[in-house]
């Protein structure tokens, strides 16, 4: 199994009020019940408000790394990156579980 975690940091000037934000944030909470690969599926906002914090974060669970590809590779999740790259910048692990 892999864990697929995903952080993602809002740009400047970028706020939760900005439609943009929202469509992104509806969009993540979607991609569990669009890819069948994902065995698990957890999207929401970070309620830290530490300078170092993230503000949004997604994680999944898939069987394998050929079920990662195939959900990296999904279209419905293609969309959903493309929102999250106008808005944010982001970091990734992928963990062994």
């Amino acid at each position: 199994m892999i864990r697929h975690i995903v952080l993602f940091k809002l740009k400047p000037g970028r706020t939760w009020a900005d439609e943009r934000v929202t469509e992104a944030e509806r969009m993540a909470a979607e991609v569990g019940a669009q890819v069948e690969d994902l065995l698990e599926w957890r999207a929401g906002r970070n309620v830290s408000e530490r300078a170092i914090a993230y503000d949004f974060a997604v994680m999944g669970l898939v069987r394998d790394e050929a079920a990662l590809e195939r959900y990296l590779l999904h279209p419905f999740h293609q969309k959903s990156a493309a929102r999250w790259r106008e808005i944010s910048d982001w970091v990734i692990a992928d963990l062994e579980e």
